[in-house]
């Protein structure tokens, strides 16, 4: 092939000789920008279907994201290297005086090398990948794309937030392995507590065995017990062991089928009350 295009370009007149070879190397770098992605996307999906679990489906979707702006970024960079040497235009000094603006850069733009050193610890250590629901740099969200300078959130209202990776000093991923969605309940003072507490546990096993809800938790329901007396409630704990990104979804249905129960048990689910007490008054001489 190189013998092929060598003796095409020897056979045109010198002043097209460069032209030609600078539309070829271009060629090539637009084919391979083109069909790289797509390459990367079709073994992404062949790995994502030998995966066991979502969460090595999500670490390889990420990191084929990044391989494809590493492998954009390498074509286009060689390829102007190519250019310029076909224009007679000596690479080395260039690459020579490039080190040396890189370091004064590197200086310089401190915080720009910082993201990039944190955001490749973030893919190497696998603590962030798309599709997870995470809170960093302050901010809370779905996690919509990560790259080696920044990370990209979706909060529940709709709003975008890119996060520097270098202001990122603590993640905290909600979607990791498993999650917990917990529930504080209260009830009247007035209640029996191990009365409540069966209801409790038996809106749980019964929400366990939904057929909707059944592959979402992972443990039967676990009673914590009374967590705290409230100005006009005793507030009992619990939680189930859910599928990640499932806490909230549970916890919601959890809490609308307690409701129900509660209201067809008679149990008080109390509201902020006061008492008053009067005292009767003085006599009067």
């Amino acid at each position: 092939m190189r013998q092929t295009l060598d003796a095409f370009v020897a056979s045109l007149p010198a002043y097209l000789a460069t032209p030609a070879r600078v539309l070829l190397i271009l060629l090539l770098a637009g084919l391979a920008l083109r069909f790289t992605p797509r390459l990367i996307s079709r073994l992404r999906r062949t790995l994502q279907e030998r995966q066991d679990s979502a969460e090595d489906a999500r670490r390889i979707h990420t990191l084929s994201r990044v391989i494809r702006y590493v492998v954009t970024v390498a074509v286009t960079v060689v390829t102007g290297i190519v250019i310029l040497g076909e224009f007679g235009i000596s690479v080395a000094p260039i690459l020579g005086a490039a080190g040396v603006v890189g370091i004064a850069l590197g200086f310089g733009a401190q915080s720009l090398v910082k993201d990039y050193f944190t955001g490749f610890f973030l893919l190497l250590e696998n603590q962030i990948r798309i599709g997870d629901i995470v809170e960093a740099g302050g901010k809370a969200g779905v996690v919509e794309e990560l790259t080696l300078r920044y990370l990209r959130l979706r909060d529940y209202d709709g709003n975008v937030h890119y996060i520097p990776n270098g202001t990122v000093s603590v993640v905290t991923n909600k979607s990791l392995g498993y999650a917990f969605a917990v529930i504080d309940a209260g009830v009247a003072y007035g209640e029996d507590v191990d009365r409540v507490m069966a209801v409790m546990r038996a809106v749980g096993e019964a929400l366990r065995q939904d057929a909707g809800f059944a592959p979402k938790i992972l443990e039967p329901l676990e009673i914590a017990g009374v967590d705290r007396w409230a100005d006009s409630a005793v507030v009992i704990r619990c939680r189930f062991k859910v599928m990640p990104l499932e806490q909230w979804n549970v916890r919601r249905e959890y809490l609308r089928r307690l409701k129900a129960a509660f209201d067809r048990e008679g149990i008080e689910i109390p509201f902020p009350h006061v008492k008053l007490v009067a005292s009767p008054p003085a006599e009067v001489r």
